[in-house]
């Protein structure tokens, strides 16, 4: 029976794995061919599988599109995975790397690197990012820690706003003070604009790894989402588990700030409607979260660029209209336990 119900768990994950990534391509399919100029699906094809073919719309796709979609694509994974992560780990509905201080730290770090370290190039950035990331997830936990004993997820919440902020305030000051306004806000504004393959390059193998060991590790997260004495008694090394999902979040939402900026409410949306489907496995949750992160931000950043065309509407402002009412909806839902 046991094994008749593991093959049938497996075969309904299948099956909505499967539709995910059916939905995945036509909303990638479609971003591509919407825009200031429209693009067939000719074109789309031999861009992506005919790389002798030039010339035309293809330049537009393989230079400007192509990578822009990709960015997308990596960033909502990531920042799926990361949120799913967090409120597996914390069992806090309200964890997202937006909201805990991780993002904002990434943030302020970046404007420092850009003043004291300006020919550090991308990949110089992109670990400021991650060393930030560390420092404001440290600063959250730190404060949420002071009283052990009242460790609630509002609490947290509170503590990640209040660090958010205080990182916010450091970027511009920095940026006021170094006169590096511009370069910060181009960097920090949640947007795909002006993404390239290089940058592409180096950030992918980060994501990509880190995903990957986040789902060998889902058992495992599964089993402290739950009870993580249960954890101690079935024999898990919790301590080092932690710390090994502390490290994919930092490194994870890290990379998100390098390549786009500063997008909150991702990480807390999607694995919220993963779990609606998918239920309380994360071996099932993270691969999803992963999908459905990338989907909806390529959906997101369509919406963007159509809502107000030719003129582009800033992606953070998007993702902030759709995720806002989202939050405040799990908040009255789970108010009560908090």
């Amino acid at each position: 029976m046991k094994n008749d119900m593991t093959a049938k768990h497996f075969r309904s994950f299948l099956i909505k794995l499967v539709l995910m990534i059916l939905l995945f391509v036509v909303v990638f399919v479609v971003a591509i061919m919407v825009g200031a100029k429209s693009i067939s699906l000719s074109d789309i094809w031999n861009a992506i599988f005919h790389p002798q073919v030039t010339g035309g719309d293809i330049s537009i796709i393989r230079e400007l599109r192509l990578p822009r979609e990709v960015a997308g694509v990596l960033v909502g994974a990531a920042l799926a995975v990361a949120g799913a992560i967090m409120q597996g780990l914390t069992r806090n509905p309200l964890a997202d790397p937006g909201l805990l201080g991780l993002s904002s730290g990434a943030n302020a770090a970046l404007a420092i690197a850009l003043v004291f370290l300006p020919s550090i190039g991308y990949f110089g950035i992109m670990i400021a990012c991650f060393i930030g990331a560390a420092v404001g997830m440290l600063l959250v936990f730190g404060l949420t820690a002071i009283r052990k004993r009242n460790m609630s997820p509002l609490r947290m919440v509170l503590a990640g706003a209040a660090v958010s902020a205080l990182l916010s305030a450091v970027a511009e000051g920095v940026s006021l003070q170094f006169k590096i306004s511009k370069s910060v806000t181009m960097w920090t504004s949640g947007g795909l604009i002006g993404t390239t393959w290089g940058q592409i390059q180096s950030i992918t193998p980060v994501i990509v790894i880190c995903i990957v060991i986040a789902i060998l590790c889902s058992r495992q997260l599964t089993i402290l989402s739950l009870n993580e004495s249960t954890a101690v008694g079935l024999g898990l090394q919790t301590q080092q588990i932690k710390m090994v999902l502390f490290v994919l979040i930092t490194l994870l939402a890290g990379a998100s700030v390098a390549l786009v900026g500063n997008l909150a409410f991702i990480g807390l949306m999607i694995p919220h409607l993963v779990r609606m489907i998918a239920g309380t496995d994360y071996r099932t949750i993270l691969p999803l979260s992963a999908i459905a992160g990338a989907t909806f931000m390529v959906f997101a950043d369509t919406f963007a660029r159509m809502i107000n065309a030719p003129f582009e509407t800033p992606l953070a402002a998007i993702v902030a209209i759709i995720g806002l009412p989202f939050f405040l909806l799990i908040v009255r839902k789970g108010v009560r336990s908090l």
